[in-house]
């Protein structure tokens, strides 16, 4: 069994994906528009159930690390993207590396706890990021 995150754009995929890969070195594997679907379209994936323009992303995956995660601009709702309940965890190799990635994601974004130390990290911090996707950094320590 494999679960991956999927994360809904409402518009701004592309550019997301674009964010992550000059922040985290993000490599795209897949990426289709809805204008290359070759189905005709169904009325319900847009903004408030409408149609979504044909330039938007349909489906994009891309490799942060080892991990693959996948976003789209459909099933949006109006207005902004809400990503709630949730956050993305991005383990560091060093405490340098971790102070890097939490200063890009944070860029544009709002940190939610600064990055310090704790007793299970030598680096830990929580940012939103500019599209509202919540990351928490970490550069765990040995656990015992």
């Amino acid at each position: 069994m494999l679960v991956q995150s999927y994360l809904m754009f409402n518009g701004r995929c592309e550019e997301a994906i674009e964010f992550y890969r000059k922040a985290l070195g993000a490599e795209v594997t897949m990426m289709m528009r809805f204008k290359e679907n070759p189905e005709p379209m169904t009325e319900g994936c847009g903004p408030g159930g409408g149609a979504i323009p044909g330039d938007n992303i349909m489906h994009a995956s891309f490799k942060i690390g080892e991990t693959e995660v996948m976003a789209s601009d459909g099933m949006g709702s109006n207005g902004k993207p809400e990503f709630k309940g949730f956050s993305l965890s991005l383990t560091a190799a060093s405490d340098a590396e971790a102070q890097r990635l939490f200063k890009a994601l944070g860029d544009g974004g709002k940190v939610e706890m600064p990055m310090t130390q704790t007793f299970f990290a030598s680096a830990f911090g929580m940012v939103a990021d500019r599209f509202g996707v919540s990351w928490m950094v970490i550069n765990p320590r040995p656990m015992p």
